[in-house]
């Protein structure tokens, strides 16, 4: 009885463990990004957060959008080397660095420059 349960356990544990070893192989879909450096109480950052929130949403299929605050977390500002804010960088698929914008960036000028970058966008 014990032997039975023991091999019970055990076929258990692989099934388990192929599964998670199969899960893992298999990679996840990368979609390109725009990180967007700035600060909440920044005004050019306030007016682009409704635009970054409409823009997550109604694109996140086709680009990621981050925010990263760099008054509250300012080693992120030295990670990035940012020198103004807002900054958004414009980062590939394959994690490469494309494009970097200072400044207020309006909605349509980033959809126009994940264009400009090959990105193909839907209309919506």
């Amino acid at each position: 009885m014990f032997a039975h349960r023991t091999r019970a356990v055990l076929a258990l544990f692989f099934l388990c463990l192929f599964a998670i070893s199969a899960a893992a192989a298999e990679p996840a879909a990368t979609l390109p990004r725009m990180v967007d450096l700035g600060a909440g109480k920044c005004i050019p950052c306030k007016k682009m957060a409704p635009i970054l929130e409409e823009l997550s949403h109604t694109y996140e299929d086709v680009f990621e959008v981050e925010f990263i605050d760099v008054w509250k977390n300012p080693s992120a500002a030295k990670e990035w080397g940012i020198r103004v804010i807002p900054t958004q960088v414009f980062i590939d698929a394959a994690g490469t660095e494309r494009f970097r914008h200072q400044g207020f960036m309006a909605r349509e000028a980033i959809l126009a420059k994940w264009t400009e970058l090959g990105v193909e966008l839907p209309s919506r």
